[in-house]
């Protein structure tokens, strides 16, 4: 038997495992001393999300299907970040994947679990500035949409809850509290 802090764990399972999660089931005895079970979900890359902000105030956001949603979503560049690489280079790769944008200057501001109930996943959110432009080169499976907007209509959208997605309500609102918090020059031209 085995412990998790206050769990005791009395068997493990592996019920699936993919490239990019693997599921266990466990028995265990819980926290107040009852029987029970627990499923967690292990992803094998950090989530990786950007703000990309250009000198204009305009931010890009990334349209979607979303299989397991079954609906369309508006977000922020982002994806999985592989553990063997830097968050730094994740991200890098992800905002020129997704759109095409190189960065000049990056600051992560915010770390989060993305749902800490049943997985491990850890989040970490990026502002990318002083951008380059070229051809996005999207994943085969991607179809994706790329739009520019003011960065004040994507705040918008997040308060009157138009965009629903974690990494970017999460980005979005840390982005501003960064913005706000350094004085940055940005600040004057996004108009919040």
């Amino acid at each position: 038997m085995t412990t998790r802090g206050p769990w005791k764990i009395l068997t493990e399972k592996l019920v699936h495992e993919t490239p990019w999660i693997r599921i266990d089931h466990h028995d265990v005895i819980t926290p107040t001393g009852t029987n029970g079970i627990y499923t967690t979900v292990d992803f094998k890359n950090w989530a990786i999300g950007i703000v990309p902000i250009d000198d204009e105030g305009y931010t890009y956001i990334v349209g979607q299907y979303r299989f397991p949603l079954q609906e369309y979503s508006w977000e922020i560049p982002e994806g999985g970040g592989s553990k063997a690489a830097t968050l730094l280079a994740s991200a890098q790769r992800e905002l020129l994947e997704e759109t095409g944008i190189s960065a000049e200057h990056w600051q992560m501001i915010y770390e989060f679990h993305t749902s800490n109930s049943i997985t491990n996943e850890r989040a970490y959110i990026f502002v990318a500035t002083d951008l380059s432009f070229g051809e996005s080169e999207p994943e085969e499976t991607e179809e994706l949409e790329v739009r520019r907007i003011p960065f004040a209509e994507l705040v918008d959208k997040v308060y009157n809850n138009e965009v629903k997605d974690s990494l970017t309500v999460v980005g979005v609102l840390m982005a501003v509290h960064w913005l706000k918090k350094n004085q940055h020059p940005l600040l004057a031209i996004v108009n919040l």
